[in-house]
């Protein structure tokens, strides 16, 4: 018992280190005299700043933001009610918060590289970056079991293990697919943005759609 606590406290290090060098980039930039008062924090869908925040509005609550989001994806799968069954996908989720940390710390210290006067591409980052995530989700999206805070979770699939299990290797395939999609959007200029949102919605509408249509086949709305 006391090896695979020491086992799973020893993954957090992983994306703890990441948040590490978030804080240590964070703190730095906010000391730096060179950074100005005003930091951009929005870009608009032709990739162009259109929204600042103050200095330690920037710096401190997205980074307070980001370790929040740690944490509670670490104590989820204790609330939820379907809890045993995290056992089922332990790797599969840890591959998943890692990966959204990463996401989430490249990001805020691409926010940081902007206030510091790089001239950087949001679309460049974005683009591929996401694209990557969804990609990541779309493999590991079979392996994930019936829960309440990780996947596709409707009334249909929330309701049926079968109908999880079928949903989530439909959703499998479009995530990946789209994630791949996504990728190539980046040489469609100022469209890519729009087709790239067209994308996402499409692959998490059609296992939505998808989880209706099996809950009813299966008749288990007699239920």
């Amino acid at each position: 018992m006391k090896t695979k606590i020491k086992l799973s406290a020893f993954k957090e290090i992983v994306p703890l280190f990441f948040i590490f060098w978030a804080v240590i980039i964070g703190v730095g930039v906010f000391m730096a005299p060179c950074i100005p008062d005003q930091i951009p924090t929005h870009w608009n869908t032709q990739g162009q700043i259109d929204g600042y925040s103050s200095k330690p509005m920037a710096v401190f609550l997205l980074l307070g933001v980001l370790v929040a989001m740690y944490l509670l994806m670490l104590f989820l799968p204790h609330l939820d009610p379907l809890k045993k069954n995290y056992k089922e996908f332990e790797k599969p989720y840890y591959i998943l918060r890692l990966a959204l940390i990463i996401f989430f710390v490249s990001l805020y210290v691409f926010t940081l590289l902007a206030a510091a006067g790089y001239k950087l591409d949001i679309k460049k980052f974005i683009i591929p970056s996401m694209s990557l995530l969804f990609i990541v989700f779309g493999v590991l999206m079979s392996k994930i079991k019936r829960n309440y805070f990780v996947g596709i979770r409707t009334p249909w699939t929330l309701h049926s293990d079968e109908v999880w299990l079928k949903t989530h290797k439909l959703g499998g395939w479009t995530f990946a697919g789209a994630g791949i999609l996504c990728f190539f959007t980046l040489w469609l200029g100022d469209w890519a943005f729009a087709i790239f949102m067209v994308i996402i919605l499409l692959a998490a509408l059609l296992p939505i759609a998808y989880s209706y249509l099996e809950y009813k086949k299966l008749g288990l709305f007699k239920h």
